[in-house]
């Protein structure tokens, strides 16, 4: 029997506190049957559970959507719960029952709806140079029976909440980073269970955070503004379904200082915890001797309910050992360079000091190194209040650490004392990798875990030094990589929401986003095509056509951008490039790559413009698609007559012009297996080693495979010297790296200046892991993984490689092993309502294990044709073994 499983809205499994007012649905089906594929639908909505009359029914639409169905034909309102509940049809005339209910909840949708006022500390005891955190409170009564109670807050700076005593939610961070001039998003807590009949009382601790504490390496401080401050209300439910707003920041509220003495992204944290105030967020509490709170002006009309996942607390690492150093130092190694804090215990004498910091590495003497971050000092002082054992964890810091130095803790040190805390952005994790290389594996365990340190509410380029940034020219290299690893859907959509707020109103794109840089930090090639390329991939993978819509116009904008640059309008040779950075055929005392800017720039230049047209036809912008594809078609030429020589050969003669030039399709048909050939030759020189940078490193492989020449591909992925990404792991690397060489092997180190131990960029090697190694991948046409390709590209160096990826459809795994005695064997599943193109390797005939039968006359397979690669074949939902 059939089922429909897993529903969500906007991704999010029973969300409250959303503020779409067109809410999608998704869902999965779960049957055992073979090429199960939706007929129909039926969707109800009520908010009284009451099925019998419910305020939305679709009745039965006759259609294989189960992704994305957009809510019509109801006005939804503010604060109000909508279950709603599914039953599908298939194909075979299957009807299933109506699935579980689920849930969403609106937030606030007008800023006419929030009766609170900002509110601050005093500045007369808090001005704008303050390090000391605040707190703020309020008391209240509750005097009838609590249905539901919810808080709906944000902030200016981060804040964490408590009511009556206890935190409420498990976010971090919280409200995030958004470019807080345009968008500030607000979170709500669903807080029924803390409230109490009588005496209560709501509080907030208030940190600098992003808003106004130091950022970029030069430390600016106050980039959004110099004062932190808190909007709260609180919205009761009676059990007599009468409903107030109980509770609102006002001048009513009071505020004090807190034990945090000083808390920063990336300094840290300086805690007292003799100066903690005992049950200062109970209703019972004397606040007579604090401030009263100021209401300084700030609009509301740019609130916004929280798009993305929170930060949460995702797992917890135990250290793996205790180090004494030649220097003499006591230093915990975690086993894992990790993002997050170490909560501690210890015992002590009131008035104790301990310190702890953290570092990447050790360097080749052993000894405790703190250079590569620059000015972030990634330090915890606490001072301990004495008597009984404390536990303590930071508050508004995180650190990117795997290595800590204990000062003034004394002996015996233990440990079971000293729990590493892993933070980052807590989006479901989707896919995995797997094969017979253990060093490979230990590659893609490095590529995830840089996806987790640097997805912390933005995709920063590294979590350790005095940077910590939105770079747009990572995220748009990794976001393909980042989309298998995890549901990175509302974490880009936030982002790109950020971004198209921070374009300039020429079209051009700041290098990071949220944009704190100087004025004319903007519009390098690779780097802006991030509001083209990051849009696109989010469609391809999640089949989210909204994306594009409300991306559009920021699309539209960093192409016409790049046309006004220069005289010609089909070529990019103007302004400031980063080129291939990092690229290890660059000139001394450089970190630009040898490869041309200018090429780089009208490579660039010409896949935007091809995106863009693609995206102006899916949105049905007829005149806008024939535009641009006819100006893709122009730049392209153009290329060819600057780059391309009349025999066909590419006038750059380095790896990332040829990876570029096949990877855009900037070459005739009849030159790409020439300048393929190249490619190969330039690797050749090398010894197979690869001297692309930033911009032609995620495509190497992904080119060379797509044009014959896995061999070649495989060579790269098994180096393990220098440069290669094995050598990283033969050097202890636990995340990817900013630089091949960032550790020498003779252990010394590339650079004090830029030299991060956990950048995740270079692991987009990834998305040809699963592409074609494990050889899961999209169909252009039919994104969102409805319909797929399983083809991968086996090498003789790999006896068996697997991956996995959980689709909006549902799971999706492909293996395939070899062996001396059957040969090939493939095992693929295949999610209900979804079909994949299968390719069977180097087969001449196939069969199915499960019975033997001949594939044509297996259930669920279909057009089987034999082909210069293999046995081809289209299957329907199901699990299928294959030998070959």
């Amino acid at each position: 029997m059939s089922s429909v499983t897993k529903l969500r809205c906007e991704y999010k499994e029973n969300p409250i506190g959303i503020d779409v007012q067109k809410p999608r649905i998704s869902w999965h089906i779960h049957s055992e049957s073979r090429a199960w594929l939706q007929a129909a639908y039926q969707l109800q909505i009520s908010i009284d559970s009451d099925w019998e009359n419910p305020i939305m029914d679709s009745g039965r639409i006759n259609s294989s959507q189960s992704v994305h169905v957009e809510i019509g034909g109801i006005v939804l309102a503010s604060r109000l719960r909508y279950d709603y509940r599914v039953r599908v049809w298939s194909e075979q005339g299957e009807e299933t029952d109506w699935s579980e209910t689920a849930y969403w909840e609106m937030g606030l949708l007008e800023a006419g709806e929030w009766l609170a006022d900002w509110i601050s500390p005093p500045l007369e005891t808090f001005p704008p140079e303050s390090e000391v955190c605040p707190l703020i409170r309020r008391a209240f009564q509750v005097d009838r029976k609590v249905k539901s109670a919810r808080i709906y807050a944000t902030g200016l700076g981060l804040y964490e909440l408590y009511v009556n005593g206890c935190r409420a939610g498990d976010c971090y961070f919280t409200p995030g980073w958004t470019s807080y001039n345009h968008q500030l998003q607000y979170q709500t807590y669903d807080v029924t269970d803390l409230l109490a009949s009588g005496s209560n009382a709501i509080g907030a601790i208030l940190g600098n955070g992003w808003y106004k504490g130091a950022l970029t390496g030069s430390h600016k401080r106050n980039v959004y503004g110099d004062r932190s401050a808190f909007l709260m209300q609180l919205h009761i439910r009676y059990e007599s379904n009468d409903e107030e707003v109980i509770l609102a920041t006002d001048t009513s509220w009071k505020a004090r200082e807190s034990a945090i003495r000083m808390s920063s992204i990336y300094d840290g944290e300086t805690y007292d915890a003799r100066l903690e105030i005992a049950d200062w967020c109970n209703g019972r509490y004397d606040d007579e001797s604090w401030f009263a709170v100021e209401t300084p002006s700030h609009p509301k009309n740019i609130l916004t309910a929280q798009l993305n996942e929170p930060v949460r607390i995702t797992d917890e690492i135990l250290p793996i050992k205790l180090l004494s150093t030649p220097g003499g130092e006591t230093v915990l190694d975690m086993g894992q360079n990790m993002v997050g804090w170490v909560r501690f215990t210890m015992k002590g004498q009131p008035g104790q000091e301990v310190m702890l910091q953290h570092a990447e590495v050790l360097d080749r003497e052993g000894n405790f190194y703190t250079d590569n971050l620059r000015n972030a000092k990634q330090t915890i002082h606490y001072t301990l209040r004495g008597g009984e054992a404390e536990t303590f964890e930071p508050h508004f810091t995180f650190q990117g650490f795997r290595f800590v130095k204990l000062i003034g803790f004394g002996e015996p040190i233990r440990l079971e004392d000293f729990t590493g805390v892993v933070l980052h952005s807590d989006m479901e994790r989707t896919g995995d990798f797997r094969c017979s290389d253990p060093l490979v594996n230990q590659l893609q365990h490095n590529i995830l875990w840089g996806q987790k340190g640097n997805f912390l509410d933005v995709p920063t380029d590294c979590p350790q030094r005095d940077e910590r940034l939105g770079w747009t020219g990572d995220a748009q290299m990794f976001i393909r990589t980042a989309a298998h690893l995890m549901n990175v859907a509302p974490f880009f959509t936030k982002w790109l929401r950020d971004l198209a707020a921070e374009q300039r109103e020429d079209g051009g794109v700041p290098f990071v986003i949220p944009h704190v840089l100087k004025e004319t930090s903007h519009s390098s090639a690779a780097w802006g095509d991030a509001a083209v390329i990051c849009p696109w991939v989010l469609y391809q993978c999640y089949g989210d056509k909204r994306i594009l819509e409300h991306q559009y116009e920021s699309m539209k904008a960093w192409v016409e951008y790049i046309r006004r640059q220069g005289e010609n309008e089909y070529l990019w040779n103007t302004g400031f490039h980063f080129g291939d950075w990092l690229g290890l055929d660059s000139k001394s005392d450089s970190y630009v790559g040898a490869t041309d800017r200018e090429l780089i720039a009208t490579a660039f230049y010409a896949h935007s413009t091809s995106l863009l047209a693609k995206t102006a036809h899916i949105l049905g912008k007829t005149e806008d698609s024939e535009q641009y594809e006819a100006l893709r078609n122009r730049i392209r030429v153009a290329f060819q007559q600057e780059y391309v020589t009349p025999n066909g050969r590419l006038a750059v003669p380095t790896q990332t012009a040829h990876v570029l030039a096949l990877m855009f399709n900037l070459v005739e048909k009849a030159d790409k297996e020439r300048t393929a050939g190249k490619l190969v030759e330039l690797l050749q020189e090398t010894d197979f080693h690869l001297t692309t940078g930033f911009v032609g490193t995620p495509y190497l492989n992904l080119v060379l495979s797509e044009n014959g020449h896995s061999n070649a591909a495989y060579k790269l992925l098994h180096q393990t010297d220098y440069p290669s990404w094995l050598y990283q792991v033969t050097k202890g690397a636990t995340t990817i790296w900013e630089h091949w060489d960032g550790i020498k092997q003779d252990g010394s180190f590339w650079s004090i200046h830029m030299n991060s131990f956990n950048h995740y960029a270079y692991g987009a090697i990834g998305e040809w892991l699963y592409r074609y190694v494990a050889g899961i991948d999209l169909d252009e046409d039919a994104p969102g993984y409805k319909h797929f390709h399983i083809r991968p590209q086996p090498h003789e160096t790999l006896t068996w490689a697997e991956a996995s990826l959980e689709s909006m459809y549902g799971a999706i795994h492909a293996k395939w092993q070899r062996s001396d005695e059957s040969g090939m064997r493939m095992t693929v599943v295949i999610p209900p309502n979804t079909t994949a193109s299968l390719l069977l390797p180097g087969a001449k005939y196939a069969k199915v294990l499960e019975n033997g039968e001949p594939l044509e006359q297996s259930t669920g397979i279909r057009d089987v044709r034999q082909s210069e690669q293999g046995v081809c074949l289209i299957a329907g939902s199901g699990k299928y073994r294959f030998t070959f």
